[in-house]
């Protein structure tokens, strides 16, 4: 029999050799609230700091394509070091220009500082003719004031 050992953790930074999509040029973003000093270009750019929600309660960020894309990697990273709570995200895209959508993943994670801060995610995807990609985010599932922060979300 042949054994080898694997790991159940994602790792917790991106190869350094991925060629992340240049979303400044090829998608335009909406997103439902941003705190001064904290766009969601930083998240999607890769800026330290990220993005954070200006107000309490669910928020989404839809990514529109300019062209149909073929997506192969989405890398979500979430950080909250001061509130203890419940989040669920739900990804989905969409072929029809965000008129229906398909749901790629719903994960729910528990942040609980100090030793629980960081949700790295990292999926490999096999997606054609991408025209929206959106992330939804409930960040108190017990309907806390807790707002929605993202540190990086990269895809390519």
């Amino acid at each position: 029999m042949r054994k080898r050992q694997i790991s159940q953790t994602p790792s917790s930074v991106p190869s350094s050799g991925q060629v992340w999509l240049d979303v400044e040029h090829t998608a335009s973003v909406e997103v439902t609230s941003e705190e001064n000093g904290f766009p969601i270009e930083s998240a999607l750019l890769g800026v330290e700091g990220g993005w954070r929600a200006a107000d309490a309660g669910p928020q989404a960020i839809r990514l529109i394509f300019d062209e149909p894309q073929k997506l192969r990697r989405i890398w979500l990273v979430f950080e909250d070091s001061e509130n203890t709570r419940m989040q669920e995200f739900v990804l989905r895209w969409s072929s029809y220009n965000g008129d229906s959508f398909r749901e790629i993943v719903r994960q729910q994670w528990n942040f609980s500082p100090p030793d629980s801060v960081r949700e790295a995610e990292d999926y490999a995807v096999e997606l054609s003719g991408v025209t929206a990609l959106e992330l939804i985010i409930v960040p108190d599932k017990s309907g806390g004031a807790a707002r929605a922060s993202l540190a990086s979300f990269r895809i390519a």
